[in-house]
């Protein structure tokens, strides 16, 4: 995470419904290969774990039953150009991001847990695109069949981080000025969150 302070959120900040809300994170943890990275959608499960699905042919599955893993998720982020400020002289480009990150251990799942998983990832999901899929409408065979190409897991989390730069170290009017040039190109998102919207 950043190291100035300014970027990180306060104490009462909670990491994991922000990892939760994004909902895809990147699985990072050490291999016999290497250290090696998987992609999934994650679910907050209770007050200190998260949970996500992996196929069993990554390179990633076979090793994470008991490892230590960091799990990343990333929100809007992008360019800053020192052109956008109103003195150039002493600017530098940068980028400005939000992250969020949980470390612990990880724990693999039973199938039961797994189809409960699933099930969550739908009903959390599914509604933020206005859609209403269910397990119910596939085909039981299809399901099963699909079920054991994939593996449940959790994250038990000692540690979270998060790094939200967005600009907090300028005065307003620099933030705003940003803001409207980075909303200019396209990043609404990002500027929403420089703006605190």
């Amino acid at each position: 995470m950043h190291p100035n302070r300014a970027f990180h959120p306060g104490p009462e900040h909670d990491v994991l419904a922000e990892i939760a809300a994004i909902g895809f994170a990147r699985v990072i943890a050490a291999t016999p290969a290497g250290v090696r990275v998987a992609h999934a959608p994650v679910v907050r499960a209770g007050v200190d774990r998260l949970r996500f699905h992996l196929a069993k042919a990554n390179a990633l599955s076979p090793h994470l039953a008991g490892a230590s893993a960091l799990v990343l998720a990333e929100g809007p982020n992008g360019y800053i150009s020192a052109n956008w400020y109103a003195d150039q002289r002493g600017a530098v480009p940068t980028w400005n991001y939000c992250a969020a990150e949980a470390e612990g251990t990880v724990q693999a799942l039973d199938r039961d847990a797994l189809i409960a998983l699933l099930d969550t990832l739908a009903a959390t999901f599914e509604p933020r695109v206005g859609e209403d899929w269910t397990r119910a409408k596939m085909e039981p065979a299809r399901f099963e069949a699909m079920l054991g190409a994939i593996t449940a897991f959790e994250l038990r989390v000692t540690a979270t981080r998060a790094t939200h730069k967005l600009s907090q170290n300028k005065d307003a009017a620099t933030i705003e000025r940003l803001a409207g040039a980075v909303a200019a190109s396209g990043n609404d998102a990002l500027a929403r969150r420089m703006r605190g919207d």
